[in-house]
């Protein structure tokens, strides 16, 4: 059945990453642009390449490496994974989320999520950080659509607080504390790797979404689905279409790369109060 050979995907990755390593974490870190470089913060006692998971995923984006990296922020045991997967790149939806259940499932108990993003709030510019307080998610998959996978999480999860409360606070007060200035808003994604057309950007800003880009929210909805406390933010990189200059990746990148310093530190000085 297909539900089993998801969950058995689940438990083979697991297995081969028990394999090189028994580190258990409590905090797992997804990395997005403009993180790439975060792995200088951690005193890492492991590194695993995607590849040599039998099949996972591996990122063929650029600026996202692929590996999942194991050891410590502080005394915080973490996991980190340097280059997620995204739905555009052409893996099933449940692939796009395997990760974040393996890092459940190696012990993870909070996931704190990272993106770039493009901006909609006319309040943002280009290197703000926001975040995350609530999601739109109607127009990617649902990574939960099939048969429930009962190991993982109930058939209908309740989704009214998806980013944690405690968490989201503890992310305010650093950032205040670091004089790090930090917006919060509502994030979209969609599927990409097209950037939005403007009329959809209006019609996003319509639905009162702050920010959109072309992940997150999938790996969100399947950390609720198996009960992880979840945290969000997300580096705006650029305004969106129909708001200034015509969108590229390396643009992207580029303003991302910039905030890099900023974002780490909020990561780091967060992840050690979890």
């Amino acid at each position: 059945m297909a539900e089993n050979k998801i969950y058995e995907k689940v438990e083979n990755c697991v297995k081969a990453i028990r394999e090189v390593t028994d580190f258990v974490p409590r905090v797992a870190i997804t990395l997005g642009s403009g993180l790439g470089n975060y792995a200088n913060q951690i005193d890492v006692k492991c590194e695993i390449p995607y590849s040599k998971i039998p099949g996972f995923p591996v990122s063929t984006v650029p600026g996202h490496d692929g590996k999942f990296i194991f050891g410590y922020v502080g005394e915080v045991p973490v996991v980190c994974m340097k280059g997620r997967v995204h739905y555009y790149e052409g893996y099933d939806i449940t692939d796009v989320v395997l990760p974040t259940r393996v890092m459940k499932m190696l012990g993870a108990k909070i996931l704190f999520l990272t993106n770039a993003s493009g901006g909609i709030n006319y309040n943002f510019e280009a290197g703000d950080l926001m975040l995350m307080t609530d999601h739109i998610s109607i127009f990617a998959p649902n990574p939960l659509i099939g048969a429930n996978i009962d190991e993982l999480g109930t058939r209908f999860p309740d989704m009214s607080e998806v980013y944690d409360k405690d968490l989201r606070q503890i992310i305010i007060d650093t950032a205040i504390e670091n004089k790090i200035p930090l917006k919060m808003g509502v994030y979209a994604q969609l599927t990409g790797p097209s950037f939005e057309s403007p009329a959809e950007i209006k019609a996003l800003r319509t639905m009162g979404v702050d920010a959109v880009g072309m992940s997150t929210v999938v790996e969100a909805i399947a950390a609720n689905h198996m009960g992880m406390k979840i945290c969000a933010v997300s580096c705006i990189s650029n305004l969106a279409a129909g708001m200034g200059d015509p969108l590229s990746h390396e643009d992207v990148q580029k303003a991302a790369d910039k905030t890099g310093p900023l974002f780490e530190k909020l990561v780091t000085e967060c992840v050690k109060k979890f």
